[in-house]
């Protein structure tokens, strides 16, 4: 923990520990689908009227143009609902195990990794409740390690990483800066393979065409693939009925190998940005549209419809 910290916000901090602990302690007699039906409802009810409306609203009329106002609203609680889901639902996230609530197509590909011994960087996105691919890349077979955003919280940081160690996921790598980008490197080249979601805006990064619309995107996890020779797969999981899902591994993106560096690592990033803009557009309910996506500048006026 950082010194200088002030002992106002180390309480604040253990104080917002203690409010999700006793959140858990009042719902954790309920079974996992009361859990995300109460998540999603009290949400669908209070997101609309939150100050992220807007930004879920502008960002649906970005991507579907075509929309009336009915369709795009209707989605956008959808959206609220399926987010407010996901965060009850990872309170108790070692409920939702493999196989009981979470399947898999596409095994294969793991397969075809483990007999290679071919590292790869998964690629994913936030869609339904994302933890669902830490879930199955926990079970996949292969070495793993799955990067994250360490929160401002350092309390509640050590709590979300147990929990993620209780389903399996116990080797955490920070996602960003040279130390995150060096440590993702080493274990690459040492055969350990990488979970990477590459759906938000990185504003270190370069603009590439999302939606008809430049989106600032990270670059990383294709230069991390290219660096290290290691596979690229897109992989993806949806909600299918309340708090069961299904995770999808796709075949890997060939990257190019010939060629202008820079123009390789761009191409790999269109190449999976567009793998994900097809993801949105089959389940534009299941995305976490709440994330400003594109430039703050585009949040200031309403899209051209």
């Amino acid at each position: 923990m950082a010194e200088g910290i002030s002992i106002f916000q180390k309480l604040k901090w253990r104080g917002e520990v203690l409010a999700y602990d006793f959140l858990r302690l009042l719902l954790c007699w309920l079974p996992i689908d009361a859990i995300s039906w109460l998540g999603g409802a009290v949400l669908k009810l209070i997101g609309p009227l939150t100050s992220k409306q807007h930004i879920v609203l502008t960002g649906l009329r970005t991507a579907f143009p075509d929309w009336d106002e009915a369709k795009i609203k209707a989605t956008a609680k959808a959206q609220w609902e399926n987010t407010g889901r996901t965060f009850a639902e990872f309170m108790f996230i070692g409920r939702l195990r493999m196989g009981e609530r979470v399947t898999l197509s596409g095994q294969e590909h793991f397969k075809a990794l483990i007999d290679s011994g071919q590292a790869a960087v998964m690629v994913g996105g936030h869609f339904a409740n994302w933890e669902m691919l830490n879930v199955a890349l926990a079970h996949s077979g292969l070495k793993m390690r799955i990067t994250y955003r360490p929160l401002n919280n350092p309390y509640f940081d050590a709590k979300i990483r147990k929990q993620r160690a209780d389903f399996g996921v116990d080797l955490m790598t920070a996602k960003s800066g040279p130390r995150g980008a060096k440590e993702l490197m080493v274990a690459l080249k040492d055969g350990w393979s990488v979970g990477i979601m590459n759906d938000q805006k990185f504003n270190e990064g370069i603009a590439v065409d999302f939606f008809g619309h430049p989106a600032m995107t990270a670059p990383g996890p294709t230069r991390l693939a290219l660096n290290t020779g290691a596979a690229f797969v897109p992989m993806n999981v949806v909600r299918t009925r309340g708090a069961r899902f299904h995770a999808t591994v796709y075949p890997p993106i060939k990257l190019s190998t010939t060629g202008d560096r820079h123009a390789k690592i761009r191409k790999g990033t269109e190449d999976i940005t567009a793998v994900i803009e097809g993801w949105i557009t089959a389940h534009p309910d299941q995305w976490f549209w709440s994330h400003r996506r594109w430039d703050k500048s585009h949040y200031k006026k309403e899209p051209k419809l």
